[in-house]
């Protein structure tokens, strides 16, 4: 019995082996696979969405625009400064339209007096010699018509236009022109002219049908076509403007005065100067803005006349319209 007994108790053990379910292995059932370290943690989106480097960085806010967009506003009043000059280039052309306090307009071209002054120092200035009222086929050896750019006689400094003509016409008349050119083209103008002369004839002295002297005038004017000698139907060189005859003013020549002289004694030469016209002479430029110019010596003594033009001015004074 006591066998039986113990040969029982062995058939139980082997059945308290097959309960020990280690074999379940719970520590290694999917808790240690799915905890979620399988499921990368260190993959998830944290790496894919890295905080530190959102837009932050992308972003900078020491680097914005700002200090560059101030750059081109900082050049805007650099090109404001070239168009500031404007006004700066129109101030030279206002004061053309104004007058020096800037009240009203200025007077405009052609109404101030125009000058030409004449000294003849080193040429004839552009005048030329020319005679009138003598035959158109006179004999030179008894006329002695001479004239050109010469010193001026002893005694006297410098030089002039000489003239010379013995006067066997009764009525010569010896004179310089000149085209004159900066008028208004079109204007009319008042004429007032200054000669100084060179002359040897004594102011009371007595000659062949008149005084040397006192018979020799002195005319100044201006035409708007140039003065020439042509010859009239009898055959004499008569002017073709307006000068007048002898002691008489035409339209466009009037009288200074004569080539009389004072205080000449003897045949010395001094000089004289003429500036009373006797009469208006007024002269139209033409389209080009340009008149001539004349000065001559009406003579009725008839012998030899010689004298040296030293200088002449004339003023051209504009007439305004009423």
């Amino acid at each position: 019995m006591a066998i039986a007994i113990a040969g029982c108790a062995p058939s139980d053990a082997p059945s308290i082996p097959d309960v020990p379910e280690p074999a379940a292995l719970e520590p290694t059932v999917t808790e240690p696979e799915t905890p979620e370290p399988g499921a990368p943690e260190p993959t998830v989106t944290e790496p894919e969405a890295p905080e530190p480097t959102v837009t932050e960085p992308e972003v900078p806010e020491p680097t914005t625009t700002e200090p560059e967009t101030t750059e081109p506003e900082t050049t805007e009043p650099e090109t404001t400064e070239p168009e500031a000059t404007e006004p700066e280039a129109t101030e030279p052309e206002a004061p053309d339209g104004e007058a020096p306090d800037g009240s009203d307009e200025s007077p405009g071209p052609g109404s101030a007096p125009v000058e030409f002054d004449f000294s003849f120092e080193t040429n004839a200035d552009g005048w030329v010699v020319d005679f009138a009222d003598l035959p158109e086929d006179y004999d030179q050896s008894i006329y002695e018509l001479d004239g050109g750019h010469r010193a001026l006689p002893d005694g006297l400094d410098g030089a002039g236009i000489y003239v010379q003509g013995h006067n066997r016409s009764d009525d010569l008349f010896m004179y310089l022109k000149r085209r004159v050119d900066g008028l208004t083209p079109a204007a009319s103008y008042t004429v007032s002219a200054t000669v100084d002369l060179a002359t040897n004839a004594a102011l009371a002295s007595v000659g062949i049908g008149g005084s040397p002297g006192s018979s020799v005038f002195v005319k100044a004017g201006a035409s708007t076509t140039e003065p020439e000698a042509a010859p009239d139907r009898i055959g004499h060189l008569r002017l073709n403007i307006d000068k007048g005859n002898q002691s008489r003013g035409g339209s466009q020549m009037a009288v200074l005065g004569t080539v009389g002289h004072p205080d000449i004694v003897g045949d010395e030469f001094r000089l004289k100067t003429l500036d009373s016209m006797d009469s208006p002479v007024v002269v139209e430029a033409d389209d080009s803005g340009s008149a001539w110019l004349i000065v001559g010596t009406d003579s009725g003594f008839e012998g030899l006349t010689r004298l040296y033009y030293d200088r002449i001015s004339f003023t051209l004074t504009p007439i305004q319209p009423s």
